[in-house]
């Protein structure tokens, strides 16, 4: 395709993620156990309304909307970054233990540090994550030819298997954990509380910061280390920049909402089908698709069942399943 209606292309499918953004923030916003109208949306937001909606809309809807944006493009940036660094198409969050090692710090502050608060569990879920992804790495980069694809998926997969073992060992011997862990590990942006943003926000865009400053590595590097080093990129450090990128937007998504699936696998692949592998257009892409995603999914659970609601956990995959099959299917995910 010719580079300038490939390029015109990107923008308009750049300016349509942000249309759809804009649209699932307003549902997310709107519909619920209580509808409300546009109109008083915009006035609480706004004008200070001090109706029963806009009350509904500042102090339950306004915290749950901006965290699964937060959340949703933060796994997805993640997701795109790890499938780079590794050159692994299934590779997601959950690849490097990232989202196990935030379960063993959620479950240890429950049953050992009598946390029980979603602004305390951040820290610790913060903190598992990123000694987990550490360990990862140390296996992966020890012996002959350094922390390759291969190496990175095998240590990440080992490392998931102790922490889960860990995890299950605590939960059995500490049963009161049980529940309040059960709330925090099916995902959900429901009953966040507004502190919760403001702890995340800087992890969130230092995150997106690292993973977005080795677009170009991760381009190369899709071409074979090899390759990339012959175009002059230092592979070890777009690993290890991207990585620690990938960790910490994970590692800050996870502690805000619990380990919700499927995003950082699905919503990459969707990407690229629309833009092409170029990571400056693949990322913000990815960005946009992954709140949207999120959104739509929390939304959707508030009314499939009512009164009750479905974890946005649940959603994700029930949602992205189908679209991954059908890029499958159209061989439209990138070989």
């Amino acid at each position: 395709m010719p580079a300038a209606p490939f390029r015109t292309r990107r923008v308009f499918a750049t300016a349509a993620g942000v249309v759809a953004l804009l649209v699932a923030v307003l549902l997310s916003l709107g519909v619920g156990a209580r509808a409300v109208a546009p109109s008083e949306v915009l006035d609480a937001l706004l004008h200070g309304g001090q109706s029963d909606a806009a009350q509904v809309v500042r102090e339950l809807r306004v915290p749950r909307t901006l965290i699964g944006l937060m959340v949703g493009a933060a796994l997805a940036l993640a997701g795109t970054a790890l499938q780079g660094i590794t050159r692994n198409p299934i590779a997601d969050p959950g690849i490097l233990g990232i989202s196990q090692g935030a379960s063993v710090g959620v479950v240890a502050a429950i049953a050992f540090a009598g946390v029980h608060t979603l602004t305390g569990y951040v820290w610790f879920a913060f903190a598992g994550a990123a000694v987990a992804s550490v360990a990862v790495y140390a296996i992966a980069s020890s012996g002959r030819g350094g922390a390759t694809p291969v190496k990175l998926a095998l240590g990440g997969a080992a490392i998931n298997a102790l922490l889960l073992s860990v995890t299950t060992g605590i939960l059995t011997t500490k049963a009161s954990a049980l529940d309040e862990f059960r709330f925090w590990q099916i995902g959900s942006v429901a009953g966040r509380e507004a502190a919760v943003v403001g702890q995340i926000w800087p992890f969130l865009l230092l995150g997106a910061v690292l993973v977005l400053s080795v677009a170009r590595g991760l381009d190369a590097l899709a071409l074979g280390e090899d390759v990339a080093k012959g175009l002059g990129q230092r592979v070890a450090t777009v690993r290890i920049v991207g990585g620690v990128g990938a960790t910490v937007l994970t590692g800050a998504g996870v502690a805000a909402a619990g380990p919700i699936a499927f995003i950082g696998l699905a919503v990459p692949h969707i990407a690229r089908a629309i833009v092409g592998s170029d990571h400056r257009w693949v990322l913000p892409m990815a960005a946009l698709i992954g709140p949207v995603m999120l959104l739509v999914s929390d939304v959707i659970g508030r009314v499939v069942f009512p009164p009750s609601e479905v974890p946005a956990g649940v959603m994700t995959a029930l949602i992205g399943v189908p679209f991954l099959v059908t890029l499958v299917r159209r061989k439209a995910v990138p070989a």
